[in-house]
């Protein structure tokens, strides 16, 4: 054996000898076991922690009106107590539960588990591995142009995404969003915002077909169960917190009295109310557990054939005498979704609580309230004349009577900071798991839409020179259909919360992916296309 250094990498040294002799199966077992997972975690420690950087609002306003407080007592409209706000600080340094159990909170609603984001990986790199970068600053014109986009998106709720395009306000919107230079959402080759392309993503496929992805729509089973994809929605025209009162008391965490209603009978999904209540009740991996079961179904009855590099894939010599199932195989898929989910809560819990503290948009609305209505001298933290001056905003108060951004869920956002948001980091995730094991280049042939109220299907008739609709377009759709009517539909997250959630979703389940591949016995290599375009290659030789 090599002579080394350390005790990690001699048990490193010690697996390579191990795995290269001849030998029975079974040999070495547990010194093969012990000696793999100390090279992957020394392989992560030696890989670094890159430094954590934030957009440097607390530091910068003493009464954290740039910082996320809510469920923290609050003193007044954009203002938390300081001591509270101190309590909650001292928690989250020292991560003792007994300090986390000593929050001061301003009512019977509780913190949505801060303490997650300590947890420690061990299937992938530690959180503490993963960085994103910092979320716009409150008075900068990226934010402003993020909280215009949600309140024209709070405007748009309850109209069909196949009517955006001659809707008024759509058009209105699209109009606005075009002007704004700091807009990140996706344009035309003439670099205009269309009523088609709002709230869309702008990863490879985003902005191809039907707004709702293949996966939210088409039929499917689970197991012998038929399964519709039709869903309970919410009332048309409903909204909340859009007065002083209502608002400080969900901030305070106190109950307002006010529930939803929701409509029958299920509806497909059709519009952002409907995307919205759906993430509001979802099991958190639902939607991709849901497309894998749409993959297996939707070419014909027949599962979407698997990754090229799969070895049980067509044409690999180990699929003319087997077939994957514990391993590389249909068991080992699903309980993989729900495994690399938990990795990735962990990863974005950590950026939430202990890097970023972004507060949500229904406090970007607060600040907008208290400037339109001659109350801003209360709070350090302003926001551009952008967001102040814009139609959107005007349009908003026509609405509403009220310049409060108005949400989707009477308890407005959960009870953690909005930035990067878990909804996205989990779609990150589980749909690179779903390109490791699946096709992604698969061109999906019998694409439908949703009516324009919800309750049937037709097929979808694409224009002239689309492109088709392939499996890792629909999936890269999916991610943002999900973590957009989780945020800016409902109005609880910034179009940035979700972009960079999944770039960082995919990062620890690729993380996750090239040490799970080291565990299985079979050899291959499996490609697969990352949402920048490039191809990430996953081993095990």
């Amino acid at each position: 054996m090599t002579v080394t250094d350390t005790p990690a990498e001699q048990f490193a040294a010690t697996a390579d000898s191990l795995n290269h002799q001849l030998r029975p199966a079974t040999a070495h077992r547990g010194a093969r076991a012990l000696a793999l997972r100390t090279e992957l975690a020394n392989a992560d420690f030696l890989g670094g922690s890159p430094q954590q950087i934030d957009n440097g609002d607390e530091a910068r306003y003493a009464d954290k009106s740039g910082t996320y407080t809510k469920g923290v007592l609050q003193q007044g409209i954009g203002l938390v107590d300081l001591a509270a706000y101190e309590s909650f600080k001292h928690a989250l340094a020292s991560g003792d539960p007994a300090d986390f159990a000593n929050i001061v909170l301003g009512g019977p609603r509780t913190l949505n588990g801060p303490q997650g984001g300590l947890a420690f990986s061990l299937d992938s790199a530690d959180s503490g591995h993963f960085s994103v970068p910092p979320a716009p600053a409150l008075a900068s014109e990226a934010y402003a142009t993020e909280l215009v986009e949600m309140y024209w998106a709070s405007l748009l709720r309850d109209v069909a995404f196949t009517d955006y395009r001659t809707n008024a306000t759509a058009v209105k919107a699209a109009a606005e969003l075009t002007t704004l230079p700091s807009y990140a959402g996706p344009r035309d080759t003439g670099g205009a915002v269309t009523p088609e392309l709002l709230f869309r993503g702008r990863f490879a496929g985003d902005t191809t077909g039907p707004y709702l992805s293949q996966f939210m729509v088409q039929p499917t089973t689970l197991g012998s169960l038929p399964i519709t994809q039709r869903y309970h929605t919410n009332k048309a025209g409903v909204d909340f917190m859009l007065n002083d009162s209502e608002y400080l008391k969900v901030q305070n965490g106190q109950p307002t009295g006010k529930k939803l209603n929701q409509l029958a009978p299920l509806r497909y999904l059709h519009d952002g109310r409907g995307l919205a209540a759906y993430t509001h009740a979802d099991v958190l991996y639902q939607a991709y557990f849901i497309a894998y079961l749409v993959l297996n179904t939707i070419n014909a009855g027949n599962p979407v054939p698997l990754n090229p590099g799969n070895p049980y894939a067509t044409g690999h010599p180990a699929a003319k005498t087997q077939n994957g199932f514990a391993s590389l195989g249909q068991p080992d898929i699903a309980a993989t979704l729900a495994a690399v989910a938990d990795e990735a809560l962990k990863a974005v819990w950590y950026q939430k609580w202990w890097v970023h503290l972004r507060h949500r948009p229904e406090s970007g609305g607060a600040i907008v309230h208290l400037l339109k209505t001659g109350q801003g001298g209360s709070i350090q933290g302003h926001v551009s004349d952008t967001a102040l001056n814009s139609q959107a905003v005007a349009s908003s108060f026509a609405a509403n009577n009220s310049y409060f951004l108005a949400q989707a869920f009477p308890e407005g956002s959960p009870a953690h900071p909005a930035y990067p948001t878990g909804h996205g980091t989990v779609a990150g995730a589980c749909i690179t798991v779903l390109k490791f094991f699946f096709d992604g280049n698969f061109v999906i042939t019998n694409p439908v839409v949703s009516s324009p109220d919800g309750t049937s299907t037709t097929p979808y008739m694409a224009p002239a020179g689309e492109a088709p609709l392939t499996v890792n377009g629909e999936l890269n759709k999916l991610a943002n259909n999900v973590s957009f009517g989780h945020g800016v539909h409902a109005g609880i997250h910034w179009r940035s919360d979700t972009e960079t959630s999944i770039e960082l979703g995919e990062a620890v389940a690729l993380s996750y992916l090239r040490e799970r591949a080291r565990t299985y016995n079979e050899q291959f290599t499996v490609s697969l296309t990352k949402l920048d375009g490039s191809i990430a290659t996953i081993s095990n030789p």
